[in-house]
């Protein structure tokens, strides 16, 4: 909801979307679901970290971030045979449960980080060379500049301690109508 009125508020002061770059959070690919939508590279590689760590144990999970890693590298065939390729090997892996051992009834994915790892990158895959697709938009495949930005703003707003969320709106409101 918040994320539909910032952009008719955007919107509503003249500013054109022609695309967008997101963080991969759920809701922003519906509020612009009519302009092309590319998923920030960085951000997509940060998710797979989350779920594998930074040096995984399991052959499988070093595959994947192996191939995450390289995202900002490939083009989308080469990078959609890779991952469908790394599924294919590790697809019984995968598939592998792991009994309640207080309940007979119950079952979990024994790999279920690696199961949502995989899960993020083939969900966000017709997000991810957006960028590519629409090449004379000239869209950046990461939020860096973005980013950059919200720290100048998360470093005004910590001056301001303690505001209630009410000001801290209208602090927000003001900074971004500069």
């Amino acid at each position: 909801m918040e994320y539909l009125k910032a952009r008719r508020t955007l919107e509503e002061q003249g500013l054109v979307i022609t695309a967008v770059v997101i963080d991969g959070r759920k809701g922003l690919k519906l509020v612009f679901s009519d302009v092309p939508v590319q998923v920030c590279h960085f951000h997509q590689v940060a998710i797979v970290t989350r779920y594998l760590t930074r040096r995984p144990k399991l052959e499988a999970g070093q595959e994947l971030r192996r191939i995450a890693l390289a995202l900002k590298d490939l083009d989308e065939a080469t990078f959609t045979e890779l991952l469908r390729e790394w599924y294919e090997k590790w697809e019984r892996f995968l598939k592998e449960r792991t009994a309640n051992p207080l309940d007979s009834r119950r079952w979990s994915y024994t790999h279920r980080r690696i199961r949502s790892a995989y899960r993020s990158l083939k969900t966000n895959l017709p997000y991810l060379f957006t960028y590519q697709k629409y090449s004379e938009l000239k869209i950046p495949n990461t939020t860096n500049s973005l980013d950059g930005y919200f720290g100048k703003m998360k470093e005004l707003l910590n001056v301001h301690r303690g505001l209630s969320r009410k000001k801290r709106y209208l602090l927000i409101s003001e900074i971004l109508s500069k």
